[in-house]
């Protein structure tokens, strides 16, 4: 049997606190959740915040490294994720954490205040025959190829790409490196399982179902999430809202994080306060 998800809470004393608003962050994939800390330091500033963030590792990645789950899919890993947060929450979730917030929202709309997706998709994959843009197939199967090579070496190029963009690119891959390598960097088969789910999931049809408050956040220098699939993300999901971050690459909330927290704290205290 899989080991409970950890979490931790901001101010950390990892209970929930009452009458203040959860917002849960999941990160992205081969990542874990060091990415949050810069943000993490703006809202704890802020003494008078009506929130109170929890980061969450996904199963096998930081202190989750130990969470073995299986099957390794979007159901099972929000089964595990409602085992452990158990009061109604935003949920903020970057790249491939977007697409396990999204279907947050959708198995599990009482536990969901609001969604925010950052960098993310309903489908990550380029179709060229249906107009979607994405990541090329390709792309996604030479990560697979390599990971079975040198694991270290994916995840480096896999960072790289992320900042790729960005105006100030050296400093960003830096910061983020650093951040992610102060917990424990996943197996080469979490990498893999994780990786198949940017590669095969796809909720594009559902996001009409999505019912909450919805926020989506784009850099508009991203090459995995490309700003021309924003317009067709909007068709899909019409009541939503969304900014997209001029000169942002994949990470905003690093590259831009000082305007990334003015535009996601006004959004929140527009709905929730």
């Amino acid at each position: 049997m899989a080991k409970s998800l950890k979490f931790s809470t901001f101010p950390p004393n990892n209970t929930l606190k009452k009458n203040i608003i959860p917002i849960v962050l999941i990160h992205g994939w081969g990542l874990n959740s060091g990415v949050w800390q810069p943000l993490l330091a703006l809202f704890n500033e802020n003494k008078e915040s009506s929130y109170q963030i929890i980061t969450l590792d996904l199963p096998g990645f930081g202190i989750n490294s130990l969470c073995d789950i299986k099957p390794y899919s979007l159901t099972n890993i929000c089964h595990h994720i409602d085992q452990v947060i158990d009061q109604p929450a935003i949920y903020l979730g970057w790249s491939l954490g977007g697409l396990i917030a999204t279907e947050m929202s959708l198995k599990y709309p009482e536990k969901v205040l609001a969604l925010i997706t950052v960098a993310s998709s309903p489908y990550f994959v380029e179709k060229s025959m249906e107009n979607w843009p994405g990541i090329k197939a390709n792309v996604l199967d030479n990560f697979h190829s390599q990971l079975a090579k040198d694991t270290a070496k994916t995840i480096s190029g896999f960072l790289k790409i992320q900042a790729m963009g960005s105006p100030h690119i050296r400093q960003d891959l830096k910061l983020i490196t650093q951040l992610v390598m102060e917990l424990p960097l996943p197996g080469q088969k979490t990498l893999a399982d994780s990786l198949a789910l940017l590669s095969h999931c796809d909720l594009r049809l559902q996001l009409s179902s999505i019912k909450q408050p919805f926020l989506r956040l784009y850099g508009h220098n991203d090459s995995l999430v490309p700003k021309a699939v924003i317009e067709q993300i909007s068709h899909l999901a019409p009541n939503g809202d969304l900014h997209l971050f001029e000169h942002a690459s994949h990470a905003p909330f690093i590259s831009h994080l000082d305007e990334f927290y003015q535009v996601l704290l006004t959004w929140l205290d527009s709905h929730f306060n």
